[in-house]
């Protein structure tokens, strides 16, 4: 039996937690929330995800820090991460995708990139 795969979303924006909550189950994977990076890192811990999708302005640990905690852990350095953020400027795709982020997606976004993006990753 094929193992459903899980799916971290990371963002302090309701409206994008349940527009990407829709999606994503609507597609068959496993959903887990958190609403900032010390949430995530919990979440990380309990369901091991095979992907996250990280915001990176977030209240207390942002998702730069979020990623290379998970990138420099042996535990989780696996897990497929998708940037997905308001910050639009190459530096700062540039240092998502250096910490080892798997894509950097900017907002505002199309719903149908995203989840093309996100099957690709998660199945590849």
């Amino acid at each position: 039996m094929k193992r459903e795969k899980k799916v971290l979303i990371v963002d302090d924006e309701p409206n994008i937690i349940m527009s990407l909550d829709f999606l994503i189950r609507k597609e068959g994977y496993e959903l887990f929330m958190a609403r900032n990076g010390a949430e995530a890192m919990e979440q990380v811990e309990k369901h091991l995800p095979d992907l996250i999708i990280l915001d990176i302005m977030m209240p207390d640990i942002d998702g730069y820090e979020v990623c290379r905690q998970i990138k420099n852990n042996e535990k989780t350095a696996h897990i497929k991460i998708v940037f997905l953020s308001a910050k639009s400027k190459q530096s700062d795709v540039q240092k998502g995708l250096h910490l080892g982020a798997d894509k950097y997606i900017t907002k505002p976004f199309s719903t149908k990139f995203l989840m093309k993006e996100i099957n690709a990753i998660i199945n590849d």
